[in-house]
């Protein structure tokens, strides 16, 4: 027998969907910078109520996801040259440690995985997808850094894709990119040789050059 969900579990189904979704375009790109978002325009695209939106923004107002103004204006955030500088820091930090913490346990399934990823940022890059290139890029890397074990730190790790996807939207629109980052090729070649210092450096390198290059 179907038993309907109770009026609160169905609540919490309505927000979780709205906070997923939005959630997800903004770590992708797919919103840019300082884009005002409204409880009227979320609970008319996601045909819900206002309690739902108001909670899937506050809960990306706290991950830093979303800004709020004084006058309660809610945007995506426009970063400065110092958060970015800190941001790329933190990457370098947290993303470093864990590949470095993934490379034990990076089989050849683990890199003929990363290589066919790293063909589908190919792909982006010919069709000019920015939202589809950082969807990509970032699924290189959590690909990578599940290996590590540490749910903990890629959850933290994630919380800083989701502060800068709209700011590495604009970055991609600067950059016009015409190739896949050559960083992950050093990163798959140090997997292969078993090398932790070179992986170490071009996991450095690739998470912190695009926002520097922002910063700049």
């Amino acid at each position: 027998m179907l038993v309907n969900p109770k009026p609160s579990e169905a609540g919490q189904s309505t927000h979780d969907k709205v906070y997923r979704t939005l959630r997800a375009r903004i770590m992708h790109g797919e919103i840019l910078p300082g884009k005002s978002l409204t409880l009227r325009g979320v609970g008319k695209e996601f045909d819900v109520s206002m309690t739902p939106a108001r909670e899937a923004m506050r809960r990306l107002v706290a991950e830093g996801a979303l800004s709020m103004s004084l006058s309660g204006r809610v945007s995506t955030p426009e970063l400065s040259n110092e958060r970015l500088e800190e941001l790329a820091a933190i990457r370098a930090l947290l993303e470093v440690e864990l590949a470095s913490r993934a490379l034990p346990r990076a089989h050849m399934a683990l890199i003929d995985r990363l290589q066919s990823i790293n063909s589908g940022i190919t792909e982006q890059v010919v069709k000019q997808d920015g939202a589809g290139y950082i969807r990509a890029n970032l699924e290189f890397h959590r690909t990578l850094y599940l290996r590590a074990q540490a749910p903990a730190m890629l959850a933290m790790a994630e919380t800083v894709w989701l502060q800068i996807g709209p700011t590495m939207r604009a970055l991609y629109s600067r950059m016009r990119r015409n190739e896949p980052p050559h960083n992950h090729r050093l990163i798959i070649a140090a997997l292969k040789a078993g090398d932790e210092p070179g992986l170490r450096l071009a996991v450095r390198m690739d998470v912190t050059h695009g926002l520097r290059h922002l910063a700049t």
